[in-house]
């Protein structure tokens, strides 16, 4: 029964509360529908840590979608020993990566007073959310070797059943507890995404490719103009 609510039950709240509440707040609170960026008020260290965590978490979660969307190409990538000794190290260094950028982020948080008088305890729910899931990811790549490989025989099934709506909870209730709660951390956060900044993920300024072109003037005073001036 315990497994039925962690592995059945809590996937589809959370997918339906990210769905609901986000269509909601974008509706009704539209201008919060964003990351609402400090990068004005401390640029230098944001660079630091923005580009490794981004970097290595987009390229990890594109890794994650691309097994399970194509598992039959995914096979065939990483059947070769040596393809799957590359994959297994290259996803242990992103994540290592995205782990570095991410305390990096939060270190200028916790050091820089006026970025951390405008962040919400949203912000550290999310952020807490986060490091742990990212730690548990480090752990299980580091600890529970060829994840390229069973991760297509645990967990791809298990969230095609849970697409096709008929769950089919023993292929990752076997799995070890480290493994479980890096599968249910990524749900937690689907459910925290329309409460906190990540919603940005999902506010692509499509438009921008279809919108006329602006022209932009400079309008700059020199110290020639201002000694004619003089």
């Amino acid at each position: 029964m315990f497994d039925i609510v962690l592995f059945v039950g809590f996937p589809y709240v959370a997918v339906i509360l990210a769905v609901l509440v986000g269509i909601y707040r974008y509706f009704n609170d539209r201008f919060s529908y964003s990351s609402f960026s400090s990068q004005f008020l401390e640029n230098r260290r944001l660079f630091w840590g923005s580009v490794p965590w981004h970097y290595g978490i987009i390229i990890v979660l594109l890794a994650h979608l691309l097994a399970a969307l194509f598992p039959g190409a995914w096979a065939s990538l990483i059947g070769s020993p040596v393809r799957l000794y590359a994959m297994e190290v290259t996803g242990l260094a992103l994540a290592l990566l995205s782990l570095v950028g991410l305390t990096l982020l939060i270190l200028r948080r916790l050091r820089n007073t006026r970025i951390l008088s405008v962040t919400t305890a949203m912000d550290w729910v999310l952020l807490v959310a986060l490091v742990a899931q990212v730690a548990l990811g480090f752990w299980v790549a580091l600890f529970y070797r060829w994840g390229s490989d069973w991760y297509l025989r645990t967990a791809v099934p298990w969230l095609v059943s849970l697409l096709k709506l008929n769950p089919q909870i023993q292929y990752v209730t076997v799995l070890p507890w480290v493994v479980k709660l890096h599968m249910l951390g990524g749900f937690l956060i689907i459910a925290l995404f329309p409460f906190t900044r990540l919603v940005h993920v999902v506010t692509f300024p499509i438009t921008y490719l279809w919108r006329p072109y602006q022209v932009v003037i400079w309008n700059r005073e020199t110290w020639t103009s201002r000694e004619k001036v003089q």
